[in-house]
C-alpha cells in the first residue's frame, strides 16, 4: 500500500444549497487541501455506494464504509448566524474500518461532523500527528434534524491525545467551555472568520490576523484552515504561530470562491506561490 501522508476521518457530506447538491464535510474540504499542498492524502468515510465521490476526491485514497445514507446538510446563513439541518447520517466509523496499513500515517485528521468519529480512534494512531477538529462531537439534532450544541463528555479522553485541536468560536456554547478544553489541549487553536484565528500554547495567546478579502462564500473554509494549519506544522516540527499564519491565508483565499472544486482550484492557485 502506497505511504501516506495525510488521513481525514469523518463523513462526507451530501450538502443542500440554493444552487443544488454539492459534495461537501470536512473529509472533502481538508482531504482536498492536503492534496492540494502535495500530501498523500486518504479519507475514511462512509456514505452510500451510489453517491459520487470520484471528482470530489479524484487523487485521493478513499475506504468507503457502506451505509443506506449518505450525511446530509443543510446550512442556512442568517445575521444572527449559521442555522444547521441534518437529513441524513450515515454509519459511525471505529478503529476496525481503518486498513492497518494507514495506522503510521504521519498526520491523522479526526474530523467529526455527526458523531459518527469513535473517541477511541484517537488512540490507535501510535505514531501520528493527531489533529482534531471537534465541532461534531459537540452536536446533537431535534426530531426535524435541527443542530444544538451540546455537552461533549468524552473530551477529558480525547483532547489530551491530540497536537493540535482547531475549531470555530461558532462552535462553543460558551466560555466555560473554551476554559475546559485549554485546560485539556496542548495546543488550541480558536477560528474567527475574517478576524482570524487566536492560538493558546503553553502560556502564551497570540492574535493572527487573516488577509482581507472580499468574501463570497464561507462554506469549508474551516476545514481548509485544519488541513494548511496541520500540514505546516508538521512541517516546521511544532511552530504554532507560522501553522496559523499559514492557515490563515489559505482559508482566507477559499472564501472567495463558491463550491469545492473552485475553493480547491484556489488553493492549489495559492499553494504554486508559496515558497
Amino acid at each position: 500500500m502506497e505511504q501516506l501522508d495525510y488521513l481525514v476521518i469523518g463523513h462526507v457530506t451530501c450538502d443542500l444549497t440554493s444552487t443544488g447538491e454539492q459534495v461537501g464535510g470536512t473529509v472533502s474540504f481538508s482531504g482536498r487541501t492536503a492534496q492540494a499542498l502535495g500530501c498523500r492524502t486518504a479519507v475514511l468515510t462512509s456514505a452510500a455506494p451510489d453517491y459520487d465521490l470520484s471528482e470530489a476526491m479524484a487523487g485521493m485514497m478513499v475506504h468507503r464504509k457502506p451505509s443506506a445514507a449518505t450525511s446530509t446538510f443543510e446550512n442556512i446563513y442568517t445575521p444572527d448566524g449559521r442555522i444547521q439541518i441534518l437529513h441524513n447520517r450515515a454509519e459511525p466509523l471505529t478503529a476496525v474500518d481503518v486498513p492497518s496499513g494507514w495506522l503510521r500515517t504521519p498526520i491523522v485528521h479526526l474530523a467529526p461532523l455527526t458523531n459518527e468519529v469513535d473517541a477511541d480512534l484517537a488512540r490507535v494512531f501510535s505514531n501520528s500527528l493527531i489533529g482534531i477538529t471537534p465541532q461534531g462531537w459537540m452536536r446533537q439534532w431535534d426530531g426535524n434534524g435541527r443542530i444544538y450544541p451540546r455537552e461533549w463528555p468524552e473530551a477529558e479522553k480525547v483532547l489530551p491525545l491530540a497536537a493540535a485541536v482547531i475549531l470555530s468560536e461558532e462552535d462553543l456554547p460558551d466560555r466555560d467551555t473554551l476554559d475546559k478544553f485549554l485546560s485539556l489541549s496542548r495546543l488550541l487553536v480558536l477560528t474567527q472568520g475574517y478576524q482570524g484565528c487566536t492560538v493558546y500554547f503553553g502560556d502564551e495567546i497570540r492574535q493572527i490576523a487573516a488577509p482581507q478579502v472580499q468574501e463570497i462564500e464561507p462554506t469549508g473554509a474551516g476545514d481548509v484552515f485544519a488541513a494548511a494549519f496541520l500540514v505546516r506544522l508538521y512541517q516546521t516540527g511544532g511552530n504554532p504561530w507560522e501553522a496559523a499564519r499559514y492557515a490563515n491565508e489559505f482559508a482566507a483565499y477559499s472564501v472567495t470562491q463558491v463550491g469545492l472544486e473552485a475553493k480547491i482550484e484556489q488553493v492549489s492557485r495559492f499553494a504554486s506561490l508559496q515558497v
